[in-house]
């Protein structure tokens, strides 16, 4: 958490991002990726190149990418009305969103609805 809450203080002005990945003892790790979206103060859009890297990584026996964390600044640490629509239920993906030196965590249910997972 601390070093996701770290690169979310490094750039104040716009969303961070990056993946969470889960290996075959439990041990969760985050990996940032660049923020490719043409208006990252407002929105994210995860490097393709990351997360395409992090799938075969995971197919060849590697962390299983278990969702992704981003960034708001200015916001608070829910999921935006933008974040919603985006989020894929099937996916089953943990969003971990932090603001403000906080953190939460959710995780999309059918119908599109994020709900709260837990709170860092």
């Amino acid at each position: 958490m601390a070093q996701i809450l770290a690169h979310a203080a490094g750039a104040p002005a716009s969303e961070v991002c990056g993946l969470l990945l889960r290996d075959d003892a439990g041990r969760v790790a985050a990996a940032a990726a660049a923020n490719v979206h043409a208006d990252p103060s407002r929105f994210f859009e995860l490097d393709p190149g990351i997360l395409l890297a992090a799938h075969r990584r995971q197919r060849e026996g590697g962390p299983r990418v278990i969702g992704h964390y981003h960034s708001h600044p200015g916001g608070v640490a829910e999921p935006s009305a933008h974040d919603a629509a985006a989020a894929d239920a099937a996916s089953g993906w943990i969003w971990l969103i932090v603001a403000d030196g906080q953190a939460a965590a959710f995780q999309v249910v059918p119908g599109g609805r994020c709900t709260g997972y837990s709170n860092a």
